[in-house]
């Protein structure tokens, strides 16, 4: 894969250039086809991949198109060494490289960034992962990635690596409009982009899309409706440039939680089926009978929010950024202000059993189940071991999460220059990096009890005790998180202040490249927080008459709310020192070899506030080294490019420190790990034909864990011994066909329990026909064989009843594009 990076912005953005204006080109820009192999990804300036000691990718516009991706996250899954667990719908991804862990959600040692700034300080905030707030479309040229351990030198908070989604920004004149409707899903999609020249040195891109339909997945109603619009304006001047740009993005999409599966078999040699009646891979535990959650809302006011809104970001977003020659010495100046603010509502089953014995466990000896929505509202369900064939019944939590305000601004100022010195060139880079990051969020979960169906169609299910008394009220069981301790009701209001003073060295002389760089990143975190958890102590419950008839129901007596008058406070700060260096030698023209050694760390945001660590007096840490997980990371490899052929081994070894707080199970990490591993990427082509190819192996190991012993030397949940991808592809005249391909071996489930989680393929296959300059039309087929692919589990051991609550990759979805070029 080509590295055309930039996150230093000592280099304009990189563009892909059409052959000409309007035209629609084929893919033809790949460096094992002979083009260009610079990068400008953390290093000072742009330098032949073959000389520098760093390992990066790029992905281009077409490449993607073909890729066929419903979600930001599996484009992500392309880039060799990234995990990229994409079974959450437009977000919600948990995403990690090289052996880090995942230890909750999101995407914690890893930082996705747009235009060279984080869209997120913190990619794992609770309910508000980074990706969700990210969408790729015909706006993008290209996605570059850096991994290892330099990229903790060049952006905060980033020790594994960095993704950056980059705009075009109107180099051509011209653009294209893309229509793309679904063949066998119900989804319809517009993309748009143009750029060119406003006056002479002055050019603009504008771009977006629009998407309304059900989705991949069998919903029941639009599960995705919304778009974004995004807009640049630059301009040139001799040494330099000016760029403005802004960003709105308002679109909703359905949030995939785990669904029930069937596990027959033994932990080590599982066999996973879909429920009678629901399907893993097509269906999930959301309804058109199931649209509205009753709750209280930050206030303790009572609310009825739309679970149709599922993930809904909005994003408001406007910066610049600035590149001028001064007396010898670039300097690059980026700036960007983002309001941030949405939704995450979706059904997380807690547990799933027989609707008869979860009659019994809820209402006693004779108890009895009703519909409560739905088209049967109202009516007994009188065959509970055969309902809807499965006989099963979710006890779900409603994770209703209100984003009141994720702002942030963000600021990365840098000089740099190249002296000749002897016989070589130092390249000397200095800057300072501010950003301010806002966590204000509430949430609001409550507890329902539902039926497993698929298609969209199932209901909220009540239970009635052997006297005919009502155990829940409409659906519902309590008004908090029942299901889960009546926990969960809970309101964190924190700015973040991050502040990194950096700087590099990098001396080339001959065919030897020597580089190291520093960062001293010192952030505070101020602010209250208000409810559960709070030094392990649960808040009870009370009661409020929701439906206003002057009685409590026994639902009606389960209900959360959030201590409004006894705030707790957060008030600490941390600091650390990020360091890497590294030596590549040219050894001939076409081959190279590298090392490199690197610290650096993550600061914790939201998910330490409800751990031991933060005192509840005063809002300190506790422990002075809570604020701050380390990874450490030594890498050496191999790089070869010549005729057509590029080679690129990578071997790897990372230790790290992570402290954590997992939402679903309401407990705290506190883990050592260790992984190392090989990494691999490369392409051919020839004639007619092109390849592209990525495949990690990692082996990682729990090393020590203070609250949980039990799981030292074990292999960390999800992770795969292997991970692939390829891309091949034969182009003849105008017409393209290929495939990509993705899969992973079994992992496991969790940290304890030796429940795998099966190894998969998933092949997406694509075929274009370029009918003109600017016509083309694509049929893209995700997940062609329509296989299951299981990224997570909730179950360590299969249970009794043998209902594993899991998430699975999408089935198959095929798509139909037509691209005009303007």
């Amino acid at each position: 894969m080509i590295s055309l990076a930039n996150f230093l912005p000592q280099a304009a953005s990189a563009q892909e250039e059409p052959a000409k204006a309007g035209t629609v080109a084929a893919d033809k820009t790949d460096a094992h086809r002979g083009n260009s192999d610079i990068i400008v990804t953390a290093v000072a300036r742009g330098r032949d991949r073959l000389d520098s000691a760093i390992s990066t990718s790029s992905l281009h516009e077409t490449e993607i198109l073909k890729i066929a991706p419903r979600s930001t996250a599996e484009i992500f899954r392309n880039i060799p060494g990234i995990r990229s667990e994409s079974s959450g719908g437009d977000g919600n991804a948990n995403i990690s490289i090289r052996g880090l862990p995942i230890a909750t959600g999101g995407a914690k040692f890893l930082q996705l960034q747009e235009d060279g700034l984080p869209v997120l300080e913190f990619g794992d905030i609770t309910c508000g992962n980074a990706d969700i707030f990210l969408r790729a479309d015909l706006n993008l040229a290209s996605i570059e990635a850096i991994r290892g351990g330099s990229a903790s030198t060049f952006s905060s908070n980033s020790p594994g690596g960095v993704v950056n989604l980059i705009s075009k920004t109107g180099e051509v004149t011209g653009g294209a409009i893309q229509a793309t409707t679904g063949l066998d899903y119900n989804e319809h999609r517009v993309d748009f982009t143009y750029g060119g020249t406003v006056a002479e040195g002055t050019r603009f891109q504008v771009g977006g899309f629009y998407h309304q339909g059900e989705g991949p997945r069998r919903v029941g109603y639009d599960g995705t409706k919304g778009g974004q619009i995004k807009l640049n304006v630059t301009k040139t001047f001799a040494g330099g440039y000016v760029r403005l740009y802004g960003k709105l993005l308002d679109d909703r999409s359905a949030g995939y939680l785990p669904n029930p599966v069937r596990v027959t078999g033994s932990d080590a040699n599982p066999h996973y089926e879909d429920v009678p009646g629901f399907s893993i891979a097509h269906d999930a535990l959301l309804s058109r009978y199931i649209t509205s959650n009753v709750t209280l809302d930050g206030h303790n006011n009572p609310v009825v929010d739309d679970l149709r809104d599922g993930q809904h970001p909005v994003v408001k977003a406007i910066g610049f950024e600035t590149q001028a020659d001064l007396s010898g010495w670039t300097l690059t100046e980026r700036f960007r202000y983002a309001d941030i603010s949405g939704r995450y509502i979706s059904n997380f089953p807690s547990a799933v059993d027989g609707a008869a014995a979860t009659a019994t466990d809820l209402g006693g000896t004779g108890a009895t189940l009703r519909y409560a929505t739905g088209p049967a509202a109202g009516q007994t369900i009188t065959n509970p071991l055969g309902l809807n064939g499965n006989g099963l019944l979710a006890r779900v939590v409603v994770f209703d999460t209100k984003l009141n305000s994720l702002n942030n601004v963000t600021n990365d100022l840098r000089v740099s220059r190249v002296d000749h010195i002897g016989k070589g060139d130092l390249t000397t880079t200095a800057g300072f990096y501010a950003a301010r990051q806002t966590i204000d969020t509430d949430w609001l979960w409550t507890s329902t009890l539902m039926d497993v169906r698929g298609d969209g169609r199932a209901a909220l299910v009540d239970v009635f005790d052997g006297r005919g008394r009502a155990v829940t009220q409409n659906g519902y069981y309590g008004f908090g998180a029942a299901w889960f301790g009546d926990c969960c009701r809970r309101s964190y209001r924190v700015d973040y202040g991050i502040n990194a003073p950096f700087g590099s060295l990098n001396y080339k002389i001959g065919r030897i490249a020597l580089g190291a760089s520093l960062r001293y990143d010192y952030g505070s975190a101020r602010g209250s927080i208000f409810g559960a958890d709070l030094g392990g102590n649960r808040i009870g419950t009370t009661g409020f008459d929701f439906d206003r008839d002057d009685t409590l129901s026994a639902a009606e007596r389960r209900v959360a709310v959030i201590p409004l008058a006894s705030p707790a406070p957060v008030d600490y700060t941390w600091h650390y020192l990020s360091y890497s260096a590294g030596i590549n030698f040219r050894v001939s023209e076409p081959f190279a070899v590298f090392a490199r050694y690197s610290r650096g760390a993550r600061a914790n945001a939201d998910r330490l506030l409800f751990g031991p660590q933060v005192s509840t007096v005063d809002g300190s840490l506790t422990n002075r080294d809570a604020g701050v997980d380390y990874v450490r990371q030594a890498e050496a490899g191999l790089k070869y490019r010549h005729d057509g052929l590029t080679a690129n081994l990578t071997g790897f070894w990372a230790g790290t420190e992570e402290q954590n707080f997992e939402a679903t199970r309401q407990t705290f990490i506190d883990r050592k790990y260790r992984a190392y591993g090989l990494e691999f990427d490369g392409g051919y082509g020839y004639g007619p034909f092109d390849l592209t190819v990525g495949a990690t192996y990692t082996d990682a190991k729990v090393t020590e864990d203070a609250l949980s012993p039990q799981s030292v030397g074990r292999t960390p949940r999800r992770q795969a011994a292997l991970i692939f991808q390829a891309t091949p592809q034969v182009t003849v005249d105008r017409f393209s066909i290929g495939a990509n391909v993705v899969g992973t071996t079994s992992s496991y489930a969790q940290d304890v329990g030796d429940l795998r989680l099966p190894g998969f393929t998933q092949v997406n296959g694509f075929a274009q026909w370029h009918c003109t300059d600017r016509l083309l039309l694509s049929l893209n087929a995700n997940n062609l064989f329509d296989v299951r692919g299981f990224t997570e589990a909730e179950d360590g051991t299969i249970p009794a009843n043998g209902i594993v609550r899991a998430r699975s990759i999408n089935g198959r979805t095929t798509s139909l594009s037509l691209r005009v070029g303007l």
